[in-house]
């Protein structure tokens, strides 16, 4: 039940509005950074792209403000996260560097992408990104032609999406981050022999100092703008006994199914 959704749940007497929480992280895929004739190949221009965002307005208006705001695409319960404070929202920061960058009027940044039913937070980004002069054209898309476009490398400008898989902080880093990565546009040499270094670690404190290593150049070089972790609002009927959300730790919907109840 997102946004307006919810709402009218909680105006409802006879529904109750109850949050489910999994491993969840959306996050702003950064499509032609590696491109070096793309504005996006700068790191100011990608720090901008941080710095424009207001992450707890999205929040507010997308989960009522449950999805705290995030600063890593590794949410904080896996092994290995390392905590990261978000981006401020800070428009003024954000034009600073977009000038030092050489765009004192923006650009136009062509489509930020994204698929159902997510496109509303697409559509928040981009009116952040038109206030500090990234021109951008929301192009909603069918979920599985969305995802197949990014592992094909086949979209440009800006994408709106993220993962939940679970996994550590090395499962969730290697499709995104790593040389070769089913969703990676950009790599640098020392991210992927940081990586290889921990996959043969044994000693858990070493391989952790290193995945806290990567984490904190992804961050600092700004190849992703994460947004929050992803906290659902559902909305319970009056019949309902069991709803089963929280049952199973990590899992958003409702499970086991055998253990979902209505009232006698």
């Amino acid at each position: 039940m997102m946004g307006a959704m919810g709402e009218e749940v909680k105006r409802d007497p006879k529904l109750k509005l109850i949050y489910s929480y999994g491993q969840g992280v959306f996050f702003i895929f950064i499509n032609e950074q590696g491109d070096p004739k793309s504005p996006w190949h700068d790191l100011r221009v990608r720090q901008a792209l941080n710095y424009a965002i207001d992450r707890q307005a999205l929040s507010d208006l997308q989960t009522l403000g449950a999805s705290p705001p995030m600063a890593n695409i590794v949410p904080p319960a896996f092994e290995f996260a390392l905590p990261l404070e978000p981006y401020p929202y800070n428009p003024e920061k954000a034009k600073q560097l977009l000038q030092e960058a050489g765009y004192p009027h923006g650009f136009d940044a062509g489509d930020i992408s994204s698929g159902p039913p997510y496109h509303t937070l697409a559509e928040g980004v981009a009116n952040y990104l038109q206030a500090i002069g990234i021109r951008v054209k929301n192009r909603p898309m069918e979920r599985a032609a969305h995802l197949t476009a990014l592992k094909e490398k086949k979209l440009r400008g800006l994408s709106s999406s993220g993962s939940g898989t679970l996994g550590n902080a090395a499962t969730r880093l290697e499709p995104y981050v790593i040389r070769g990565g089913e969703y990676t546009t950009l790599s640098y040499p020392d991210i992927d022999e940081l990586y290889q270094k921990q996959s043969v670690e044994r000693d858990r404190k070493k391989r952790e100092a290193l995945l806290h290593e990567i984490q904190r150049l992804v961050h600092a070089r700004a190849m992703y703008a994460p947004l929050y972790e992803l906290v659902w609002p559902n909305g319970i009927g009056p019949r309902v006994a069991e709803s089963g959300l929280g049952l199973i730790p990590f899992y958003y919907y409702s499970g086991p199914y055998e253990d979902v109840r209505l009232k006698e």
